[in-house]
């Protein structure tokens, strides 16, 4: 009756570790994806994917285009580097 109990645990354990390491895996190819396209006519590519990423991972919300659209996410359009200018691209 315990080897059965264990096991049962064990399995609910796995499958809900594994549905959080799916969940979490997600939101990096939602911002690897949205920022490729935000960041395709960039001059300094790297950079801008950089700092998309970085914006995307805080806001969860990349803006449509390759430029502006920056209202469709106001934590985006509003994060500010030391200068005081736009952080996101």
């Amino acid at each position: 009756m315990a080897k059965l109990a264990l096991t049962t645990f064990l399995l609910v354990a796995f499958l809900l570790s594994s549905s959080l390491f799916d969940a979490t895996m997600a939101g990096s190819s939602f911002c690897d994806s949205k920022c490729a396209v935000r960041c395709s006519k960039a001059g300094k590519k790297d950079r801008c994917l950089e700092y998309c990423g970085i914006c995307c991972k805080k806001c969860q919300c990349v803006p449509s285009g390759t430029y502006g659209n920056k209202d469709e996410c106001p934590c985006y359009r509003d994060m500010k580097n030391s200068k005081g200018q736009p952080k996101c691209p």
